[in-house]
């Protein structure tokens, strides 16, 4: 089969592979969609060492199973594979699990390929009608409803507004979910003027510059898409006294944080991780069901072009929240 295959810091290429094999419990999904997420960013830049070349990166898939008794159905890919039996798993924290697995990690390759095969329970059906490139979007989505859901199990009530930072897809698919569960007023942070522009057509969201914040700017709930420490440091100056900053992205590993407002004001900083497998599923249902719009703001391109889409994502040529790539 075909996959375009990670070869070292910023290369890419179309390669013939061998076809992987369903094992007992598997199933083979023909790859229709597959988005490029922040952390391929990293790994094509040689930043992370989770990720060694050569690798077939991607891990936000949808396509048709191929074979067996579900052969022809289509689904969406959890690409977070957990034991089921750890203390993590049995509390329903399966992405805690240490024993995860995620594919576009060794020892699992990913899903910029032809095709891929999954435990049969991380496939949750796509029902008739909804795009699978669509589908492809309830990995990203799903790191934003986690965070928002955690975020107001922290905080203990729904609160009227929410900052998000980052016009990327992990930071609108959390203002997405901010609003899908009750929040009414959603701010974006976004600098570049493209994209916030992209943003404000699209999704009809309040779209700022950092710049635009002050110290009396003040918000019950942050979610912190981006993860660098100018971010923090934001964050750790707008968040109201008692508030909480949910803390997904992984742009820098330190800096920024404020620890000493953070304490006299009772702030609470959680890192927040991937979903849970429930997080995934309640996520594909709102995007079956349209409660996350139109999610029409993505760029499509051939697998083959996907070096290319690389290139464009990092020099900021891409107005897209999201390019996928189809095979």
């Amino acid at each position: 089969m075909k996959a375009l295959v990670y070869t070292g810091p910023e290369q890419l290429e179309m390669q013939e592979v061998d076809m992987p094999v369903a094992g007992a419990g598997e199933e083979l999904i023909r790859i229709d969609s597959v988005g490029i997420c922040g952390s391929d960013m990293h790994a094509y830049l040689g930043h992370d060492d989770r990720r060694p070349a050569p690798l077939i990166l991607g891990h936000e898939a949808a396509g048709t199973i191929v074979g067996g008794a579900r052969d022809g159905e289509s689904v969406t890919v959890n690409p977070l594979v957990a034991c089921g039996e750890c203390p993590a798993c049995l509390a329903g924290r399966d992405n805690l699990c240490p024993h995860r697995q995620i594919i576009s990690m060794p020892p699992r390759e990913g899903a910029f390929a032809e095709f891929l095969t999954m435990p049969a329970g991380n496939l949750v059906a796509v029902p008739d009608g909804v795009p699978l490139s669509k589908a492809a979007l309830a990995e990203p989505i799903g790191c934003g409803w986690h965070a928002v859901r955690l975020g107001l199990q922290t905080l203990g009530y729904t609160p009227d507004r929410v900052l998000v930072y980052g016009g990327g897809a992990i930071g609108v698919g959390a203002a997405l979910c901010a609003r899908a569960q009750g929040i009414g007023k959603v701010t974006l942070v976004e600098p570049n003027p493209t994209r916030a522009a992209t943003l404000r057509d699209a999704m009809d969201l309040q779209v700022i510059r950092a710049d635009g914040l002050s110290d009396q700017s003040q918000f019950p709930l942050i979610i912190d898409g981006v993860g660098i420490e100018a971010t923090r440091a934001s964050a750790s100056a707008v968040a109201q006294p008692g508030g909480v900053i949910m803390h997904i992205g992984l742009g820098s590993a330190s800096g920024g944080l404020d620890i000493r407002r953070l304490t006299l004001q009772e702030i609470t900083f959680t890192g927040t991780y991937t979903y849970t497998a429930q997080d995934f599923r309640d996520t594909a249902s709102a995007i079956f069901d349209g409660r996350l719009g139109s999610l029409d703001w993505m760029e499509h391109r051939p697998l083959s072009d996907g070096a290319r889409a690389f290139e464009d994502i990092r020099s900021g040529r891409c107005p897209a929240p999201k390019i996928i790539l189809s095979p």
